[in-house]
């Protein structure tokens, strides 16, 4: 019983992260593979079908794959993130006014992500094939 609950709740949470990947196909601002890597681990512990049909997409399998078996993160797509971010948090830090704190907490985050990514391999080696 409390398998089966887990297991319709990782479905359900999928699901949410799918539409949440769809949302940001159509929004800019909006990332779409990060969502659909945690779609993708969501459907691995409940639906086997859905998560082939994730890794084997023609979009964003090659990804979803490389995350899953290589931790890699492609270069192009380090540095889109990269750009993104920082656009993204460079107009409020620099012109609103806020807080300094806050303003030390959004730029510690970023470093934290920026340094996470970039910590990440950009493509799999030959060992690891």
């Amino acid at each position: 019983m409390r398998k089966t609950v887990v297991r319709i709740l990782y479905l359900i949470a999928g699901w949410l992260f799918v539409a949440l990947g769809l949302i940001g196909v159509l929004l800019p601002l909006v990332p779409t593979t990060p969502f659909l890597l945690v779609a993708a681990f969501c459907f691995s512990r409940s639906s086997e079908r859905l998560h082939q049909y994730l890794l084997n997409h023609r979009l964003f399998g090659k990804f979803i794959r490389d995350w899953e078996t290589y931790g890699v993160i492609p270069l192009k797509i380090k540095v889109l993130a990269t750009g993104m971010m920082l656009l993204m948090v460079s107009y409020p830090l620099i012109f609103k006014t806020f807080h300094i704190g806050l303003k030390a907490a959004v730029v510690v985050t970023i470093m934290g992500a920026l340094a996470y990514i970039w910590t990440r391999p950009s493509e799999t080696t030959l060992n690891q094939r």
